[in-house]
């Protein structure tokens, strides 16, 4: 003879319902986590390409000269501006001066170690004439 069931769980049913809801909801919370993680990584890139587009847009404004300048951004950032005249044919001795033509590259790093992460970004301008030769 079977004893009679009320028709309510076991215990070991219950404590497996639990086990699987309890993966269930590490998996979940992990994925928010990813995609939290995510979503920062994203906005620090957006932030470092805005500052590497504002650093561009300043070289705009002062007169080209070929070399380096770095600085700190604050904020955790830290960016590199390098110009450099692109090298063309043989320089024209009659004439106007021409305006040579100079590669800007501006990087915006940030973070350290393995976590470092950089933006680079490069154009080419006109600028003032390259000395004549004698």
């Amino acid at each position: 003879m079977r004893p009679d069931r009320d028709g309510g769980f076991t215990l070991l049913e219950v404590l497996i319902a639990f086990l699987i809801a309890a993966m269930a909801l590490a998996v979940l919370f992990r994925t928010a986590v990813e995609g939290q993680a995510a979503a920062t990584t994203a906005a620090r890139y957006q932030e470092a390409l805005s500052r590497a587009r504002s650093r561009l847009a300043a070289v705009d404004s002062i007169p080209l000269q070929a070399g380096d300048q770095s600085g700190d951004d604050g904020g955790g950032y830290r960016w590199r501006t390098r110009v450099a005249s692109v090298a063309e044919g043989a320089p024209v001795r009659e004439g106007p001066p021409s305006p040579a033509l100079y590669a800007v590259a501006v990087a915006i790093a940030w973070g350290e170690g393995s976590g470092a992460r950089s933006v680079q970004l490069e154009t080419r301008r006109l600028g003032p004439p390259a000395p004549r030769p004698p």
